[in-house]
């Protein structure tokens, strides 16, 4: 893995090359008994896209995040990604596939260090098994070493180096945040969904999150979808937004077309935008 300074070092040329991230939906059908949470949803994302979802509480967007992370089987639909159907995978198989997330209350283990916390997303790189660790040979400790390498880069490009060691538990909610932003990165995904990842930050906290989801977008062609409420963020990053309402999509465009959309006005922005 490549230093860095004031960049991510996270990937190397060969893994930037390797970042194909194409996701299609097609026709998704949700339902929790009489109740149709996604109604024949088309979404698709394309590499070193930043896409978001947005619409009203309930207006099924975790939902189809749900599905698309293996959380949820539709009824109905077919996901692809990158030319391969995972609509029935399996959450940690789509994990080895390319696809982390991170998650709208955060999924992490508050008695483990920020450390810890991140060597557990290592374990689908890992190339050992149980018994080869408990006699931690050289080989094992050589990958070990590697494991941390892109561990150090990941936490030099967040700016956690202070917390590193600390208890995740004894730290603020925007800095948990940032901690499970970095738990995900060291997935290594190809595409990375983020379930309202500015939610519970200050302004101050905002502005880092933002800073450090446009150099993964732009630098290291990441591609990232996201759901979100602040609707300022969305329509600075976004390339492409798609609005949900009552699990059907009304609406997907630019920033500059949403914005100015009648139905997205009338169901969720209220009036007309100039952000």
């Amino acid at each position: 893995m490549k230093a860095f300074r004031g960049k991510p070092g996270i990937y190397d040329s060969a893994q930037i090359d390797d970042k194909q991230a194409d996701l299609e939906v097609k026709g998704l059908v949700l339902k929790f008994g009489g109740i149709t949470a996604l109604n024949k949803i088309d979404f698709k994302v394309k590499t070193g896209e930043m896409v978001a979802v947005i619409g009203p509480n309930g207006a099924g967007k975790t939902s189809l995040l749900n599905c698309i992370t293996g959380y949820y089987k539709p009824q109905k639909g077919r996901i692809e990604f990158n030319g391969e159907n995972i609509t029935q995978l399996l959450p940690h198989q789509l994990a080895q596939t390319g696809i982390g997330r991170t998650y709208q209350n955060i999924e992490l283990f508050p008695g483990m260090t920020v450390l810890s916390n991140m060597l557990l997303a290592r374990h689908i790189h890992s190339k050992y098994n149980i018994a080869k660790a408990a006699l931690f040979s050289s080989a094992v400790r050589k990958e070990e070493v590697q494991h941390r390498k892109v561990l150090e880069d990941i936490i030099d490009f967040l700016e956690i180096q202070s917390i590193r060691k600390k208890l995740v538990g004894s730290l603020s909610y925007g800095l948990r945040k940032r901690v499970e932003l970095g738990r995900a990165l060291a997935l290594e995904p190809k595409l990375l969904v983020l379930d309202e990842p500015f939610a519970g930050m200050t302004l101050e906290e905002k502005e880092d999150m933002v800073r450090f989801l446009i150099e993964l977008n732009n630098a290291w062609n990441q591609t990232i979808i996201l759901v979100e409420h602040d609707m300022s963020i969305i329509m600075s990053i976004s390339q492409k937004i798609s609005v949900l309402d009552f699990g059907v999509k009304i609406a997907e465009g630019t920033p500059f077309f949403i914005r100015n959309h009648p139905e997205v006005i009338k169901a969720y922005l209220g009036v007309a935008t100039n952000i």
